[in-house]
């Protein structure tokens, strides 16, 4: 429950309609796309940089939690108001601001979806490059929170390499500016810093993004095999050529079924695997990386090497890829996602080790992933109306990221820390280095009221401990 006198003062900012903070209407807004739940106390739609840093100044006052969330596509609890407090919406925020095509730029606010900016430009021959696969739905702002990926950033390059400068709101209500159009400007990194800081350090309300032209050419292949394990060493084998595709993606036997029931994209149902790989750039280039890329799949067992004929038929295979999550939801009543990377080279092996976890564990786990650059996408499915499923789920998420890690991995890839794996950041960095990112966050949030309880480790299980301010002397994170 909020203090006394904390929604008068927000109702007077943003008016009647720009707050919620009846209970069935605050309940849509405490989950995101992964497994967890809490609800805020008060939703708050902002249409200005000015009434986010004055709704930050009054959470100040009232010492209350603040939360940034854009559509709430997230996967790692990111948007999920772990203590209540303010949870800011920023989908009225949603404004294309400046299309700079001369210079390669755009200036956008958090609530734009990440696909209208490419539509926005497409006609001139731009577009832009990260394209996680809610990009019809995931926002620009939670893209450079949990600095997003997708399957095209194999070349292009993951959302902080599109973001040339930010527009800040910090925890006191000042607003900063970092970066710019220009680039390489002097001084310390703060964009870079930033992007994929999960709203822990800053309300970000302004973007200008790096725009791309359009390639010349692009080729869509699908391979198809009856071995995951053939399907996982061709990836190494194409890089082992010196080729990098701007996408490589795989799917396997389980999830193409499922794809493929949903979406009817042409992928074969007896498959064990399929890649679904493109190539970008002048057509000769493209032509000859085509042949190329068919001798390393038939060397490594393809049983099929088929190259889309038109723009359609490329248009539905990628429509299978990017609705596979939905048409996991017709097979399985809930499903938790994974979002482990390792080196390309272990791609094979981390496939085995999933197998064996699923058979372990007694679950069904399907494979999704960016191939190209190791960012697995193991998908569990569960019925968690079922005593102990979701905590087997869990148990068995745990165990194949703690693989990725010992694999010479990561823990994320693009999906970002959150709450879902802020625990198990130890494995990942060692104390001086959790100590040292700690006391960066500090600086930027004294008082530990932006977005607390992500990111960093608690040291203990419970969803309530608190990320509290950091003592003199002390450690805590």
């Amino acid at each position: 429950m909020l203090p006394a006198g904390s929604t008068e003062r927000i109702a007077a900012l943003v008016g009647k309609r720009g707050y919620l903070d009846r209970p069935e209407d605050l309940a849509l807004y405490e989950y995101d796309g992964s497994q967890e739940k809490h609800r805020p106390d008060l939703v708050v739609f902002p249409r200005t940089t000015a009434d986010v840093a004055a709704i930050v100044k009054i959470a100040g006052e009232f010492k209350l939690p603040v939360v940034g969330r854009g559509a709430g596509t997230g996967l790692s609890g990111g948007a999920i108001p772990r203590e209540g407090g303010i949870l800011i919406g920023f989908a009225r925020m949603n404004r294309i601001v400046e299309l700079d095509l001369e210079n390669e730029r755009a200036v956008v606010e958090p609530g734009v979806v990440n696909l209208d900016v490419t539509l926005a430009v497409e006609r001139d021959g731009f577009f832009y490059a990260p394209d996680p696969s809610s990009q019809r739905a995931c926002t620009i702002g939670g893209n450079v929170a949990e600095n997003a990926g997708g399957p095209h950033t194999l070349a292009y390059g993951v959302t902080t390499n599109h973001v040339m400068g930010l527009e800040l709101v910090l925890a006191d209500g000042t607003v900063v500016e970092t970066g710019g159009k220009e680039a390489d400007l002097p001084g310390y990194d703060l964009t870079g810093l930033l992007t994929g800081s999960e709203g822990t350090m800053a309300l970000v309300t302004k973007v200008t993004l790096r725009l791309m032209h359009k390639a010349e050419a692009v080729k869509t292949i699908l391979v198809v095999y009856d071995s995951n394990e053939d399907a996982g060493r061709t990836v190494a084998e194409i890089t082992a050529r010196a080729i990098t595709p701007v996408a490589v993606e795989m799917l396997d036997g389980v999830m193409l079924r499922m794809v493929e029931e949903a979406t009817h994209a042409g992928y074969p149902m007896d498959a064990s695997a399929v890649l679904l790989i493109e190539l970008e750039g002048p057509s000769d280039v493209v032509e000859e990386q085509v042949g190329q890329i068919r001798a390393a799949c038939l060397e490594c067992g393809a049983r099929e090497f088929r190259v889309a004929q038109s723009a359609a038929e490329r248009d539905l295979l990628w429509k299978g890829r990017k609705n596979a999550f939905g048409a996991v939801g017709r097979v399985s009543p809930t499903y938790y996602v994974q979002d482990g990377v390792v080196p390309r080279t272990k791609i094979a092996p981390t496939l085995r080790f999933i197998g064996e976890v699923a058979e372990r564990r007694g679950l069904t786990i399907s494979n999704i992933f960016h191939a190209g650059d190791g960012n697995m996408h193991p998908i569990i499915l569960f019925d968690a109306r079922k005593p102990g499923e979701l905590e087997r789920a869990r148990a068995a998420g745990e165990e194949i990221l703690a693989y990725c890690v010992e694999a010479g991995g990561s823990i994320t890839g693009e999906h970002g820390v959150g709450m879902e794996k802020n625990e198990l950041m130890s494995k990942q960095f060692p104390a001086e280095t959790l100590d040292m990112m700690g006391r960066l966050k500090r600086l930027f949030d004294p008082e530990g009221r932006l977005n607390p309880g992500k990111m960093l480790p608690t040291g203990r299980g419970c969803l309530e401990i608190r990320q509290g301010p950091l003592e003199a002397g002390g450690a805590t994170y």
